[in-house]
């Protein structure tokens, strides 16, 4: 009972905190939330059950990993955010890059959204009583539902108003993520007392283990966003706050495997999207909850945010001539046809393949300007990062 008082008072005040006019009104905050939520979005539930299952103890090192290459990829988007805003002229190839850019990162979109709604529809029936393939059955069924959905009001009336529930989806996610945190902190003091903390080897080692860090790209990505918020911040502003949020997510993320690292036990159940539901429920039973309603409303406010970025991608780089409503109707027809002949695992890895493919075209257009600049080190290291995305995108695997 204490522990589940704890977590919900943790997640109110948390949540009042962020409500706050002080907070919520900073532009630096405001300019941040919107990269963090699609970066621990992308992935911090189902990614701490993965982690664990296949390596182990050395499930930190790894996130630690992807991290820093995330990192490293927000420095391309960085130095490309400066680029631009230095005013310097493109050339005919920078700017054919810049618009292949575009459209890989359209196709990431209509991937990730697959992943973001798949999630959504797992999560969604994950307290009902089926069997796992009943269960799998009826989380299609619920995604495509929400897929013909955001069709219907992308194409009827555009996504306006459900895009400003991502203000409030933000919150709610980042206060239930608080009291997570809260509650896999209070569990690992108890069994570290107790002398209990659950030590597991790898599973995954070698070339496969190399491959599967690829396919879980994913996972971290979300930072590109700002980027494309040049309408609302100048380029400092959404420089700094990239670096905030990536510093930020990290430190979440961090926190989350090293606790989960020693606390879950693979094996206890079938590793699923949803894995954690069931160990959480061991932890306090407030938590699933909690976790369902931070997953549908993180799930669903990203699904729309990168519908909306995929169409509004398409039509500007082909001058309007593939409207936005039509990107739409495409998108939900690629996303229910992944749902239905993909698992989740399996659209998380090709979701990773396709913004690495992303990453390394940004990655090549920084090396080019770099290299133009006379930064050859810069160049360098950012030509190394393009050749990683292309290494990612042959062989980046999915969970299995």
């Amino acid at each position: 009972m204490i522990l589940n008082a704890s977590i919900v008072l943790v997640c109110v005040l948390v949540g009042l905190v962020l409500m706050l006019p002080r907070v919520a009104g900073a532009r630096i905050w405001r300019a941040t939330v919107t990269p963090l939520a699609s970066i621990i979005g992308s992935g911090f539930l189902v990614l701490g059950p993965i982690l664990d299952t296949h390596f182990g103890v050395w499930a930190p090192a790894v996130m630690a990993l992807l991290c820093a290459l995330a990192y490293g990829y927000g420095a391309v988007m960085r130095h490309n955010i400066a680029w631009l805003d230095s005013g310097t002229p493109q050339d005919r190839l920078d700017h054919r890059l810049e618009q292949l850019g575009a459209l890989a990162l359209a196709f990431a979109y209509c991937v990730s959204v697959a992943y973001y709604l798949n999630l959504l529809g797992s999560f969604a029936v994950s307290l009902t009583d089926q069997t796992a393939q009943q269960g799998a059955e009826q989380g299609r069924l619920v995604t495509s539902g929400v897929f013909l959905l955001i069709l219907l009001v992308g194409w009827t009336r555009g996504f306006g108003a459900l895009e400003r529930l991502e203000e409030v989806s933000v919150g709610v996610k980042l206060a239930i993520i608080a009291g997570l945190l809260v509650a896999l902190g209070w569990r690992f003091v108890d069994q570290a007392g107790a002398g209990a903390l659950v030590l597991h080897l790898p599973d995954t080692v070698g070339w496969q283990a190399v491959t599967l860090v690829f396919g879980l790209l994913v996972t971290v990505q979300g930072f590109e966003i700002t980027r494309y918020m040049g309408a609302e911040y100048d380029a400092g502003t959404r420089i700094r706050s990239m670096r905030y949020a990536q510093g930020l997510s990290a430190a979440i993320y961090m926190v989350y495997i090293l606790f989960l690292t020693f606390l879950y036990q693979p094996g206890q159940a079938a590793l699923s999207e949803t894995a954690i539901i069931a160990f959480t429920a061991q932890v306090a039973p407030v938590l699933p909850m909690l976790l369902i309603a931070a997953a549908l409303s993180a799930q669903f406010s990203a699904a729309v945010a990168d519908t909306g970025g995929a169409g509004g991608l398409v039509a500007e780089v082909t001058g309007g001539r593939v409207p936005a409503h039509v990107v739409y109707a495409l998108l939900a027809a690629a996303g229910l046809l992944m749902t239905w002949g993909l698992s989740v695992f399996e659209i998380i890895g090709y979701a990773s393949r396709a913004f690495a493919f992303y990453y390394a075209l940004q990655s090549l257009i920084a090396a080019r300007r770099a290299w133009h600049a006379g930064a050859g080190r810069r160049a360098l290291a950012f030509a190394a990062l393009a050749a990683l995305g292309a290494v990612i995108v042959v062989f980046g695997a999915g969970v299995e």
